[in-house]
């Protein structure tokens, strides 16, 4: 059973920054979602086992960076210039498969709340 553990959310004022990490009990290719109230789940980032692929959703390119430490087991989201509409719950996820971790990951965290005020 893979296990998903974020940590990091908080509140922040908007232009401030945030970094969450998850950390996984194993080395898997592995993806940030989130999830705003009243929205679907959106893709967010995702990165390779290697590092050596990433991906981001438009909305956040250039504002958010995606990173790991394979020793450590262990994601990060750096998130930078927040906007309000960057509030929601933020879900780490993972999966064996890079073509499916941005989209259908098998493993889920429990998320963690992001709130950025005005």
């Amino acid at each position: 059973q893979v296990q998903l553990v974020e940590s990091g959310g908080g509140s922040v004022q908007a232009g401030g920054s945030l970094r969450l990490s998850c950390a996984a009990s194993g080395v898997y290719h592995m993806g940030w979602f989130r999830q705003a109230p009243g929205k679907e789940r959106e893709f967010v980032a995702a990165i390779s086992w290697s590092a050596g692929r990433t991906y981001y959703a438009d909305s956040v390119k250039d504002r958010f960076t995606i990173s790991r430490d394979n020793a450590k087991n262990t994601v990060y989201l750096q998130m930078n210039s927040l906007k309000p509409e960057d509030t929601a719950v933020y879900y780490c996820a993972a999966d064996a498969s890079i073509l499916v971790v941005s989209s259908r990951p098998a493993y889920w965290g429990q998320g963690t709340q992001v709130t950025v005020s005005s």
